[in-house]
């Protein structure tokens, strides 16, 4: 069984509306391979390793969250970037990308899925295109929950707790995948006692300390690698074709 790429590209942009985002990138086909698509790869990020994995798993497509342009990046293809494409091209691989529209996607994005694996339903959504999202919780403390995510993830996280008695039972959690930090004042807004995304930057542990909202940063990686592969698994089931999805560890 095989999908032509018009079609796979249609199925992937009815199910992720891209056109509904305003994005830092391109989404959908970035690099154009092969007419028919038999196997899928799906991972998080472009890298060369991941196609280099995609290669000896005989993709004809490979669907990931951060392709390989962005909005201000050096146009030119020398170096690294020269390096993947060069692959994709030698060996007639299509490259699909979607980055906030994977983040959004109710049930099979990345918010949805990282919510699936730390057991929260989420009710409410927050931030900017309304990427975060709210769920109730019941956990005793932030360390408390630091430590179910750390479990769940099966990585250590950072945490940055609230100072002496504005430390207080974890009621709701909001969160954000990826590099999220700045959704940490709406989350504090939208009601949140602890909020979770993958990096923190310097003015977020100040905010913590000071209005009794816990931070908890689990890694850009970690918190992004289950929206691809449920995306490209869902498509490939309704397509007819292959889907593998290939981890490749980031400590990020």
């Amino acid at each position: 069984m095989s999908i032509s790429r018009p079609q796979l590209l249609q199925a992937f942009d009815a199910l992720l509306q891209p056109a509904r985002f305003k994005d830092y990138g391109p989404n959908g086909l970035q690099v154009e391979g092969k007419a028919d698509i038999a196997r899928i790869v799906s991972g998080v990020t472009a890298s060369r390793a991941l196609i280099e994995a995609a290669i000896d798993a005989r993709a004809d497509a490979i669907f990931v969250h951060h392709g390989l342009f962005w909005r201000g990046q050096d146009g030119r293809v020398v170096g690294w970037m020269k390096q993947r494409l060069q692959l994709l091209l030698a060996h007639d691989i299509n490259l699909f990308a979607y980055h906030l529209p994977l983040d959004a996607h109710p049930e099979l994005g990345n918010n949805a899925q990282l919510g699936r694996v730390l057991g929260l339903a989420a009710d409410a959504r927050f931030g900017e295109q309304e990427l975060g999202c709210v769920a109730s919780a019941q956990f005793a403390d932030g360390q408390a929950l630091a430590d179910h995510v750390a479990s769940a993830l099966g990585r250590a996280v950072t945490l940055v707790q609230p100072e002496g008695t504005l430390q207080r039972p974890i009621r709701r959690v909001a969160w954000c995948t990826g590099g999220a930090q700045g959704y940490f004042e709406p989350a504090i807004a939208a009601g949140a006692d602890a909020f979770i995304t993958g990096e923190i930057s310097e003015p977020q542990a100040h905010l913590a300390r000071e209005t009794g909202v816990c931070f908890i940063a689990a890694g850009h990686h970690a918190t992004e690698r289950y929206g691809a592969p449920a995306v490209a698994a869902h498509v490939a089931q309704q397509a007819g074709v292959e889907h593998v999805f290939i981890e490749v560890d980031n400590p990020a």
